[in-house]
């Protein structure tokens, strides 16, 4: 797969990494809009390839009252519009099989979870679309597997792939990543870190994920050390009162500082 493969995306040519970021949910239109207008401000500034992310619903929580989204189709209608206003693709994940063909006609990539990226069922369907499929790595899962993801898409006629890195289990509460698994996950497919969701803190008593936004940076400038080819960001103006993920998110406000240092190094590496 190439970025080429991906519908409006620009400055392919920068030998940057690419991006994807934006809001863990959508929550509307107005705050879409917010979020990609930043993003869109920023990433044209610093030459990045960039994807804006939303997720139009949130099947896997940790209790029956955490908020799920504010509709389907309404959500689906956002990131259109978002495609649509700032001439960029999106992405979103999908759950279910049957979520593949829907969320296919308003997005240009799909995201398999990483809770979900064995159930081949939902893989080969996100395959089938003709769409970009994005395959999050198990938290339980080695570097290694993930070649089987990946075979599942070009066995079901496409080889438009790649991976992400979000973190391994390291015991019950806490993530790790190991920077080990990106050159072997890159012999498979264009690889992406999942930076947020890589320093999240799940399984609280709370029944509310936790997560470790101080160490954004840290491990984004990691990853950009060892050659990932993209990065995974969630960002929004206002994380305290975001209604899903806001303990690991980064604040709209530091990621124009953030990337521009990213971008440094990354020219760096490329020198060396």
């Amino acid at each position: 797969m190439t970025l080429q493969d991906i519908p409006k995306i620009k400055h392919t040519d920068s030998k940057n990494f690419f991006l994807l970021c934006g809001p863990c949910a959508i929550e509307g239109e107005d705050m879409a809009f917010r979020i990609a207008e930043k993003v869109v401000t920023i990433t044209n500034k610093l030459e990045i390839p960039y994807v804006f992310k939303g997720s139009f619903k949130k099947a896997n929580r940790s209790r029956i009252d955490s908020f799920t989204g504010i509709g389907d189709e309404k959500a689906l209608e956002i990131l259109a519009k978002v495609s649509e206003k700032f001439n960029v693709p999106t992405v979103t994940d999908i759950h279910e099989a049957s979520d593949a063909a829907k969320a296919a006609q308003y997005v240009d990539v799909l995201q398999i979870p990483a809770f979900l990226v064995r159930q081949t069922d939902l893989v080969v369907a996100a395959a089938k679309t003709g769409k970009v499929v994005n395959l999050k790595k198990g938290q339980f899962m080695s570097p290694e597997a993930m070649k089987h993801a990946v075979q599942k898409v070009k066995d079901a006629g496409s080889d438009k792939a790649w991976i992400t890195d979000r973190g391994t289990m390291f015991g019950y509460q806490d993530m790790i990543v190991d920077f080990r698994g990106i050159p072997t996950m890159r012999q498979f497919a264009p690889t992406v870190l999942d930076v947020t969701h890589s320093l999240q803190q799940p399984n609280q008593s709370a029944g509310v994920t936790g997560g470790r936004p101080d160490m954004i940076e840290t491990i984004a400038r990691a990853g950009i050390v060892n050659n990932v080819d993209g990065l995974f960001i969630e960002t929004h103006f206002d994380p305290a009162n975001a209604k899903s993920d806001g303990a690991n998110m980064l604040h709209l406000d530091n990621l124009e500082n953030l990337l521009s240092n990213l971008v440094a190094i990354r020219k760096t590496i490329n020198s060396l």
